[in-house]
């Protein structure tokens, strides 16, 4: 059981280094509006990978068969990621308008961390592709792949927002031209990735 915790708190870690689009919007948003916007994507994408993780372990016969679902998610995902890849090149301000009462500034950072995570299937795969290793190699039974899963979304979520408290700190060397060259730097990111899901979905 040590073992299982131990492994899983670096698999969070370890999946939370990743240069991807949830991590340039954490440090964007916690640079740009505070790090507790950062905290609140970072939520958004543990309650995302929790869902995940449950369809991994348990399977996905319990979802409803749609056709061609892994196109339609991935077809949504591109279209996402441009919007935010767009805005994001064409913006003239470092800072991103948001909803001003306190559930609609929740709403809106957790539904962003949620659809930047959910959107893409390759991270939906690679839960799949870890519980069938614990499953068939390290032969884990449900308590200590419970166990597992839980480390590993512990420590998705300090990772990430240990990333947004960090990236808040080092505000003060973020100038407004720095902020807005970075926000560049993210939008073809995520413009770059969204290509990357078109092409293994749709062109390959």
């Amino acid at each position: 059981m040590v073992l299982a915790l131990f492994y899983g708190l670096i698999t969070g870690v370890l999946l939370c280094l990743t240069f991807g689009t949830v991590f340039f919007s954490l440090v964007q948003n916690s640079v740009d509006n505070g790090y507790r916007s950062g905290i609140k994507i970072a939520f958004g994408v543990v309650v995302c990978d929790a869902i995940f993780v449950f369809f991994a372990i348990f399977g996905t016969a319990l979802l409803p068969h749609i056709e061609n679902f892994e196109k339609w998610m991935a077809g949504a995902g591109v279209i996402f990621l441009l919007i935010l890849g767009i805005n994001n090149l064409v913006q003239n301000q470092p800072k991103i308008v948001y909803p001003k009462s306190k559930f609609g500034d929740f709403l809106f950072y957790f539904t962003t961390g949620f659809l930047l995570n959910g959107l893409n299937p390759v991270n939906f795969i690679s839960w799949v592709t870890i519980a069938t290793y614990v499953r068939s190699t390290l032969h884990y039974d449900i308590n200590q792949i419970s166990l597992f899963f839980l480390a590993s979304l512990l420590a998705v979520f300090l990772t990430e927002s240990g990333i947004a408290l960090s990236a808040h700190r080092l505000k003060r060397i973020f100038t407004p031209r720095t902020v807005k060259v970075f926000n560049q730097v993210t939008g073809v990111v995520f413009v770059l990735i969204a290509g990357q899901i078109a092409y293994f979905n749709f062109l390959k």
